[in-house]
């Protein structure tokens, strides 16, 4: 029996080993989202704990770099089925907690094919080229973007090779490639521009669950003009509404679009609503100004949430099934740039201000406005102004960002 035990005890150290190395790689790859969470915010700290994250996914063991993955999908995106709670199947969250953590054990799975940790590296470095089911919020790169690393693609092959190459170099020399990670430093001292506007941002805190009720539309619309009139008063140049602030097909709506359109002789106004035309359903940003009315509709739709991203025969099962025919919006065929007061903006609607389709050509100014309230409470409007943080260096522009249930704020 003792022999037994002996046995059985030699056999599970090595799982133990590697669930402790599988956990600890997620931990340090995920650390930078709770920092900023909790508004700590240390460029040595992140920049040490990303590099170890990147040297533990190409040494530790193939069991280990599942384990990773698992625990990196469940501490990134643990909250994505919060939302199905307002579709009426909120018994799915955990079902949908926990497969993202299944796709992203499989998608740092790739890295498990083999022990070569020069072939781990090509492959890491190609994983920050693949988003599953167009869902791109698990950006390799995103890692550095608070620390004293740059976000470049050529700056994370530089880490990745500083990281490999020890492997096989003999001493004297065997930790000399490190010093390739110096330069991988941003070295950038470009000051992204302001808008010479007086911009009023928004933030409000309707929760979801009342958000679309019948009973609560008049209340919304009040305050949202009440917060118009106020911007006025302090002399704006534009206010910037959040997501769908106004909950309804606005243009179904005249004498409210009539009271917007004449508030607009006095200020600016960029704000979210629905808009519904030949019987298709579009997720807009209005904006008003001089009288007059500008409508951009969103380009990038967010998978499963506002399209779903399978072949067509699966598309409206799932769609009426789950989302009770609410996933069927329509996407524009281009992204939308305002002109305010002689200033170009960029439109970009909640998740789109986290993909690079939006930051394509002459763009220095982004309007973005989100509803996070699907996903509260949790770290997703941390995680989402990261990336907007992330882009916006990447493409040197100003993000201002007006939101409801956390997030609002100027973004550079």
């Amino acid at each position: 029996m003792i022999k037994i035990l002996n046995t059985l005890k030699v056999n599970l150290k090595p799982l133990y080993f590697d669930f402790l190395s599988g956990l600890t790689t997620a931990l340090l790859f995920s650390a930078f989202i709770y920092f900023e969470h909790y508004g700590i915010t240390v460029k040595f700290i992140n920049t040490v704990f990303a590099i170890l994250a990147l040297a533990l996914l190409l040494y530790i063991s193939k069991r280990a770099v599942l384990i990773a993955g698992f625990f990196i999908g469940l501490l990134w995106f643990y909250w994505i089925g919060y939302s199905f709670e307002y579709n009426g199947v909120g018994w799915m969250t955990p079902i949908i907690t926990f497969g993202f953590a299944i796709i992203y054990m499989l998608f740092f799975g790739v890295l498990a094919f083999t022990n070569k940790v020069y072939i781990r590296a090509i492959l890491l470095f190609s994983l920050s080229f693949f988003e599953p089911f167009d869902f791109n919020w698990l950006q390799i790169e995103l890692l550095f973007v608070d620390s004293y690393i740059g976000v470049f693609k050529y700056q994370l092959i530089l880490v990745l090779t500083a990281l490999s190459l020890p492997k096989y170099l003999k001493h004297p020399y065997k930790y000399a490639p490190l010093l390739l990670i110096l330069l991988a430093l941003n070295f950038s001292t470009n000051t992204p521009k302001e808008a010479p506007l007086k911009i009023k941002l928004i933030a409000t805190d309707v929760k979801q669950e009342i958000k679309w009720l019948k009973t609560s539309k008049n209340t919304l619309i009040k305050q949202n003009i009440n917060q118009i009139q106020t911007a006025i008063n302090e002399g704006y140049d534009l206010v910037i509404l959040p997501e769908s602030c106004f909950p309804l097909y606005m243009n179904l709506h005249p004498i409210l679009t009539a009271s917007l359109t004449k508030l607009s002789r006095h200020i600016s106004i960029v704000a979210g609503a629905l808009y519904r035309e030949d019987n298709k359903n579009f997720n807009v940003t209005y904006l008003f100004q001089d009288a007059k009315i500008t409508i951009a509709k969103k380009m990038v739709l967010v998978p499963f949430g506002e399209y779903i991203p399978l072949p067509k025969f699966a598309q409206k099962i799932i769609s009426d099934f789950f989302f009770g025919g609410q996933a069927d919006f329509v996407q524009a065929k281009k992204a939308t740039d305002f002109i305010i007061k002689g200033v170009k903006f960029r439109n970009a609607i909640c998740y789109e201000a986290t993909c690079q389709e939006i930051y394509d050509g002459d763009v220095d100014f982004v309007i973005a406005t989100s509803n996070n309230a699907w996903f509260a409470p949790s770290i997703e409007p941390t995680l989402q102004k990261l990336l907007m943080r992330y882009y916006g260096r990447k493409n040197g522009a100003t993000i201002y960002h007006a939101a409801n249930w956390r997030g609002t704020g100027i973004i550079k």
